[in-house]
């Protein structure tokens, strides 16, 4: 059943989504080699009680940690380690918080000192493909429009995108219905409707949309070992446009 949100939900959201934000602001200045995983989880522990806020992750289905840090081939869920770091590594942040009964969401991709055009490239064309999305998060909408954006847009740059995770509804738990996916047909799927939020996420591959989970139960990797990057904002459909709200 997908939860319509008043006004005052999405107020506090709004909240939760800056509160969000902010965690995440905090971790970037961290992404430099030699840092650990688990020293980033720390931080991002340390600013999310700063903000008065708790985990969405921590404990959510057993989850151990308080984010989720995927490096290179890690599409999503890696759980944070004590391997520092290095040049040319890239890291997916994936955090959320729960506030006033409310959650916020959000990814970033983030590269660690330098790495060729094709890396930048394919961290380029996620978070183009997010705002693709996003465009299509209008009233009177499907969630088809989502999908078939962020699928049009990565495939025609000649990524893939992964087709066993998707995106989701949000409110009082982490994933509510809809679900999202980044791949579809344009006017299909349930129409958009004013006070629906949603978590508009990519996880793009530089191969095969191909994944698969380690022993560890969480971390989800290429199939080919080959690079995935991760963005993802939650989004109110309001009558105005789609409100990103997790924004500083």
């Amino acid at each position: 059943m997908i939860l319509i949100k008043s006004l005052r939900e999405i107020e506090i959201m709004r909240v939760a989504g800056r509160k969000t934000a902010r965690v995440m602001a905090a971790l970037a200045p961290l992404m430099r080699s030699g840092i650990t995983p688990l020293e980033i989880d720390l931080k991002a522990a340390q600013v999310i009680s700063e903000e008065g806020a708790k985990p969405a992750f921590k404990g959510y289905m057993g989850y151990p940690a308080h984010i989720c840090v995927s490096v290179n081939e890690a599409v999503v869920h890696g759980i944070p380690g004590h391997r520092p770091l290095r040049e040319e590594d890239i890291v997916g942040i994936d955090l959320g918080v729960v506030w006033d009964g409310f959650y916020g969401d959000m990814a970033r991709t983030f590269v660690i000192g330098h790495v060729d055009s094709s890396v930048e490239k394919l961290l380029s064309v996620t978070e183009e493909a997010m705002w693709k999305g996003i465009e299509k998060c209008v009233f009177g909408n499907r969630v088809g429009d989502i999908s078939s954006a962020v699928e049009q847009w990565v495939v025609q740059h000649n990524f893939s995108v992964v087709r066993d995770l998707v995106g989701h509804g949000i409110g009082t738990k982490l994933h509510e219905d809809p679900a999202v996916p980044n791949f579809g047909r344009p006017n299909t799927g349930p129409k958009l409707e004013v006070g629906m939020v949603l978590a508009i996420e990519p996880m793009v591959n530089q191969g095969t949309s191909d994944v698969r989970t380690l022993t560890d139960g969480w971390t989800v990797v290429t199939k080919d070992g080959k690079l995935s990057a991760h963005f993802e904002n939650t989004v109110a459909v309001t009558e105005k446009g789609p409100e990103v709200l997790t924004k500083l």
